[in-house]
């Protein structure tokens, strides 16, 4: 499997049996949840179940120009465009961006969608937007220097890059121990990717599901200040699937400035 792989192509096919499957990040929101933003009731999360603290977005969301970066599923995005967010969504799967134009369509909201890799945001100008919100989901990515560059593009000075991503250090265990909910068992060494490991081992373990990069603090962190952005807050949640939530944080975020 591993030897010329199209890992975006694989993985566009893998998010869309998700889909199918009902993972819970393909879920749209209902439109009780869209009411109570257009309110002004509103919160998404980046890591975990815990809502992103207010103060990490403007002080108003009207007219600012978001980009909800390989966060499909009709979560985040509807969301911030009932706050008042002129919102798109780029994504890499064709069946979560369809989330979101079901739940614009139902709700009566201008999202825009566009399918793409991460990695290059040629379909938009530079400086285009105010806030760039990336959930957990640079973790099926190959590289990530792109994805920080390309960010840094499109913001304009004194815009907003909130991202999460998980701890690289939950790859170094066994997942048979961790599915088992039984032990820690330490296996892999880090950088990691289910590409690594023998086929049999990859379908026990992930089946047909994405591939997965574990990537390092350096390559998160440190490649966002290498691209220029300035970081702000940084925060943490447990895993909410396996054991290691007992241990060690699972997730953590950023908010970052484009200066």
């Amino acid at each position: 499997m591993t030897e010329n792989l199209d890992a975006v192509a694989y993985n566009r096919a893998a998010w869309d049996r998700e889909v199918d499957r009902g993972n819970e990040w393909t879920q749209p929101v209902g439109p009780d949840v869209t009411a109570r933003a257009r309110a002004g009731d509103w919160s998404v999360v980046l890591i975990g179940y815990e809502p992103v603290p207010r103060d990490w977005f403007p002080a108003a969301l009207a007219g600012t120009a978001v980009l909800c970066l390989a966060s499909g599923g009709g979560q985040q995005g509807p969301v911030l465009a009932a706050a008042g967010a002129d919102v798109t969504v780029f994504d890499n799967s064709p069946r979560q961006l369809a989330r979101d134009e079901e739940v614009a369509a139902r709700d009566s909201l201008a999202v825009r969608t566009v399918l793409g890799d991460m990695r290059d945001l040629s379909a938009f100008a530079a400086a285009s937007f105010d806030l760039v919100f990336n959930p957990v989901s640079n973790t099926f990515c190959p590289d990530l220097a792109p994805v920080w560059r390309e960010c840094f593009r499109v913001l304009r000075p004194g815009g907003l890059l909130l991202t999460g991503f998980t701890n690289p250090d939950l790859y170094i265990f066994d997942t048979e121990s961790l599915d088992a909910r039984e032990e820690l068992v330490v296996r892999h060494r880090i950088p990691f990717s289910t590409l690594d490991l023998p086929e049999a081992d990859r379908q026990r373990a992930y089946g047909d599901g994405p591939v997965e990069y574990s990537h390092t603090l350096t390559g998160q962190i440190g490649g966002q200040l290498a691209a220029g952005f300035v970081l702000t807050h940084l925060t943490e949640a447990p895993h909410h699937a396996d054991i290691t939530g007992r241990y060690m944080p699972g997730y953590f975020a950023t908010r970052a400035i484009r200066p």
